[in-house]
This record gives structure tokens, C-alpha cells and sequence, in this order.
């Protein structure tokens, strides 16, 4: 059972990557679909190994990050603040149960939402929203519930079934990253 679903689990995002690369050429563009490669990466290492997937899928996120970084440098710190409140409330919450994997976990915690914030940072970049930039902080937003399921059946106690709404967060979030490259 585990190779099929080894096998099928990175499918999804291999074609947003395919998908992706259709696009427009832009610097955009091209670090989300260096994202999405080291998220397929991460699908595949994190059967084997919790550490190394947590590692391709940080490398995704700092990808992400450059990319919505390329549309827009603006700040936008207040929206970073309810965002930034969350991943220090997740981390506390979870802190007891991280034990060696703290380090890693809080680099990881950091990045994300900081890949969370900038999605939120495009919207509205120069003027009235637009559907892309709605679809990537969508997409940014589910994948950050991913892995907050993540973490909480990990490092907090097991969730029941968890398995099947973390991998259709975690693909509906690629989907709307990788359609925010789409609909530019």
C-alpha cells in the first residue's frame, strides 16, 4: 500500500510543475515552479525520512517566497501581524512535543509564514485585487493548514484520519499557487 501511495502522492503536483512552465516566462513563473519541483521532491523524501522532506519542502517555501517577492517588495506589515501570531501560537503550542526536531521546526514555522505573509503582501499590489493574487494567498493558506495538521497529529497526539484532509489541503494550496502563476 505504501508504494501506491508513494507513487500517486507526488502526481498532482508534477502536473501543476508541467502546468506552471506553460506560463508566460517571467521570474514569477519560474521560482513557483522551482517550488512546486521541491515540493514533489518533499512528497517523495518525507516517506523515508520526516527531516529530509521538512528540509525540500523549506527549500519550496524560501522558492515561494522569492517568487511573490519578484511581484511585489512592499511590506505590508500589518498583514503580517495576524499571520506571524498564528505560527508563534502553533510553535508554543506545540513546543513540548518537538524534542530534537525544535530547530528545524521553528526554521521551518518561520518560513511558512513568511511565504503566507508575502502571498498576502501581492494582493492588491497595483490596485484592485486581482483573481491571481487571491488564488496564491488561498493556496498559501491551505498549504499552511496542511501543515498545521501536520504538526498537530506529529507533535501533538494522533488525529484520526488524517492522512486524506492533509493531502487535499496540501493540493488544493500547490493548485492555487500554481494557478496565481497562471492567471497573471
Amino acid at each position: 500500500m505504501r508504494w501506491l501511495w508513494l507513487a500517486f502522492k507526488p502526481v498532482p503536483v508534477l502536473g501543476l510543475t508541467l502546468w506552471v512552465l506553460e506560463a508566460p516566462e517571467s521570474a514569477y513563473r519560474n521560482r513557483l515552479a522551482a517550488g512546486l519541483a521541491l515540493s514533489l521532491i518533499g512528497d517523495v523524501l518525507i516517506e523515508w525520512s520526516f527531516a529530509a522532506g521538512l528540509a525540500a519542502f523549506l527549500l519550496g517555501h524560501i522558492a515561494y517566497i522569492a517568487a511573490f517577492l519578484a511581484d511585489t517588495a512592499r511590506p505590508r506589515l500589518l498583514r503580517a501581524l495576524p499571520i506571524a501570531a498564528y505560527g508563534a501560537g502553533m510553535a508554543a503550542f506545540l513546543w513540548s512535543g518537538l524534542g530534537d526536531l525544535r530547530p528545524a521546526v521553528v526554521a521551518y514555522v518561520v518560513a511558512i509564514c513568511t511565504m503566507v505573509w508575502r502571498a498576502a503582501a501581492r494582493v492588491g499590489r497595483s490596485g484592485a485585487p486581482r483573481a491571481g493574487e487571491w488564488a496564491g494567498l488561498a493556496g498559501a493558506i491551505f498549504f499552511a493548514l496542511s501543515d498545521t495538521l501536520i504538526a498537530l497529529d506529529r507533535f501533538h497526539g494522533p488525529v484520526p484520519y488524517a492522512r486524506v484532509p492533509i493531502i487535499l489541503l496540501y493540493w488544493t494550496g500547490q493548485a492555487g499557487i500554481a494557478w496565481s502563476a497562471r492567471s497573471r
